[in-house]
């Protein structure tokens, strides 16, 4: 364990400070400044003996939280990465993008703030990329079996770096431009710079993994053809069928999904070339979701030079304090200050949008807004509240219903759940011999860990069906859910 009496020497969470808002909104950088050793070393040692580390079932990847912290106290960074790296293939990711449920089910957290789990698990990685301790480790020898990963993102990349160092032939095949899916182009810089997935796409590649950037399995090469090639394939495209607000004005220009906008921008930011951009810059900005996507949009309006930006939530506010229905060790819904809201703009919450109005060239310049009442468990717009929004640009961030279907459906003849995922069965293969399907695409959406513990253990099922046996760890089955969480 980390110091015997650390949780009592220090009481309260450290965390590295954000940089001031005038000053971060000029750039596209990460937000937070640079660490303090010391701080570090201090928060780990405040994880305690206590018995039962329940941070290991509120992490999905089942990371061993109290053996690094414990190592990064001692100051042993090469150890501590080593112990991180045992479960958890991308700590650089989820270290910036989870929302961390292990620090929800920290014991500490009964009656002190948990332990910056969080914090430590990115420190940790970073201090290893900086040392050079991040190394290939190509196979001992090649089994002679190929597989066909499609889709990039977290659960792909997990994936396939598995089955390359089990010793099959692995190839990535993405549909955008570059490799990264989802980490890519949905993920601002000012979240998650795209040096951390360049660093770790070189240690794949150095191991074997090979990438196919820009080719779109079912339109480029068809799904029979990629099975025909391959002796299996993982399906890992993502849940990315956004959700849409069917109302009155919807077709109006200026309305836009959010990861259009997204999309957009991070291309731009990454140096090309994007021709008619949907852009921010001196237009009032309404963004409708107050979830993550909603936040990455109002973080990069800011940085665009919008006029106004206002967040809708359908919802009630979350309470700021743990509520009663949602006990330790559960991860609580609470009301969260990301960092794009501290850069500006209006939140509203019970917003029920009720029709985009236009001006006379046919581009929408406002919203009609009400507020939101609950009948017979439904949310509806309460009649005579109605209200109007000033809006040049809307961006549509309400989450998203399920993968594409076009191809898997017609071509593989994928069978899809009622939920709209695909339908797979308990060692993640579909109802087609050799095609596995991993994280949202047969999940739903859902957290970047859920993501790479899929990837993982579909990786370990694909080893046991082309091997007959598998080394592999197989975190989860898709039926887990982690304390506090449901299937999203």
């Amino acid at each position: 364990m980390a110091d015997p009496k650390g949780f009592l020497k220090t009481t309260e969470r450290e965390l590295p400070k954000r940089r001031p808002v005038p000053v971060r909104i000029m750039d596209w950088r990460e937000v937070y400044e640079p660490g303090d050793s010391a701080v570090l070393r201090r928060q780990a040692g405040r994880c305690m003996d206590c018995g039962v580390p329940f941070c290991h079932q509120g992490c999905p990847l089942g990371n061993l939280i109290p053996e690094w912290n414990d190592l990064t106290w001692r100051g042993e960074g090469r150890s501590a990465i080593e112990r991180l790296h045992a479960t958890n293939n991308f700590p650089e990711f989820t270290g910036r993008l989870c929302p961390a449920p292990c620090e929800s089910s920290c014991v500490l957290g009964i009656n002190q703030p948990p332990v910056t789990i969080k914090q430590i698990e990115v420190s940790t990685i970073d201090e290893a990329f900086a040392n050079g301790w991040v190394e290939a480790e190509p196979p001992g020898r090649l089994t002679g079996k190929t597989v066909a990963v499609v889709g990039s993102g977290p659960a792909g990349l997990a994936a396939a770096q598995q089955l390359t160092r089990a010793g099959h032939t692995v190839a990535v095949y993405e549909r955008d431009d570059r490799i990264g899916g989802l980490l890519r182009y949905g993920i601002p810089d000012f979240k998650m710079e795209k040096r951390h997935i360049e660093a770790r796409l070189r240690q794949m590649q150095d191991e074997g993994t090979r990438f196919r950037a820009g080719v779109e399995i079912g339109k480029d090469i068809t799904w029979d053809a990629l099975r025909a090639r391959y002796d299996a394939v993982v399906v890992a495209t993502g849940a990315t069928e956004p959700r849409d607000l069917a109302i009155p004005g919807r077709d109006l220009a200026g309305v836009h999904f959010a990861m259009e906008y997204l999309v957009e921008s991070n291309k731009a930011v990454a140096g090309d070339q994007v021709s008619n951009q949907i852009h921010a810059e001196g237009k009032h900005v309404v963004v409708i979701g107050g979830g993550d996507t909603g936040a990455d949009c109002i973080g990069t309006a800011h940085r665009q030079g919008a006029l106004s930006v206002t967040n809708l939530a359908i919802g009630n506010q979350p309470p700021s304090e743990r509520p009663d229905h949602q006990p330790w060790p559960m991860m609580p819904t609470v009301f969260e200050l990301a960092s794009a809201h501290e850069e500006g703009g209006e939140r509203s919450f019970l917003a029920s949008t009720v029709e985009f109005l236009a001006n006379d060239a046919g581009e929408v310049r406002a919203l009609r807004v009400a507020e939101t009442e609950f009948v017979d468990g439904r949310r509806v717009p309460k009649s005579g509240t109605e209200r109007e929004i000033p809006a040049d640009l809307v961006l549509i961030a309400m989450g998203f219903t399920g993968p594409e279907r076009s191809g898997l459906e017609g071509q593989l003849g994928t069978v899809f759940t009622d939920r709209g995922n695909v339908d797979r069965a308990d060692d993640y293969q579909t109802a087609t011999p050799g095609v596995f399907v991993a994280g949202d695409a047969g999940r739903g959406q859902s957290l970047i860990v859920w993501a790479i513990a899929e990837g993982r253990a579909a990786a370990s099922a694909v080893d046991r069906y082309l091997m007959g046996d598998t080394d592999l760890p197989a975190p989860v089955r898709p039926t887990d859910v982690a304390i506090g969480l449901q299937r999203a």
